[in-house]
């Protein structure tokens, strides 16, 4: 195992792991946050330090970067019957 790649595997688990914290702490609308503002502060700085780092990484590594995105959201890419593929029926005529 290269060094780039567990130093990549330890900043993803970094970042499960402060998700998971932030999910389990975050409290119903409406009521105050247990933490202090400084503390959710650093806690962004920190996961926007480790997405920094893993974009480092994966442009050093050529890897592209992941782009999260909705389930619901339209994709650039189309699918085109095999049937379709070829000349168009107009063309087929001349």
């Amino acid at each position: 195992m290269t060094e780039d790649s567990k130093e990549r595997e330890i900043l993803i688990a970094m970042r499960k792991v402060l998700s998971a914290v932030i999910r389990d702490i975050t409290p119903a609308p409406g009521t105050r946050h247990p933490l202090s503002d400084q503390t959710i502060q650093d806690v962004r700085v920190c996961l926007g330090l480790i997405t920094a780092r893993e974009r480092e990484l994966a442009e050093a590594a050529g890897i592209k970067p992941e782009r999260p995105y909705y389930a619901d959201e339209k994709t650039t890419a189309a699918v085109v019957p095999i049937d379709q593929i070829g000349r168009s029926k107009a063309s087929e005529e001349d």
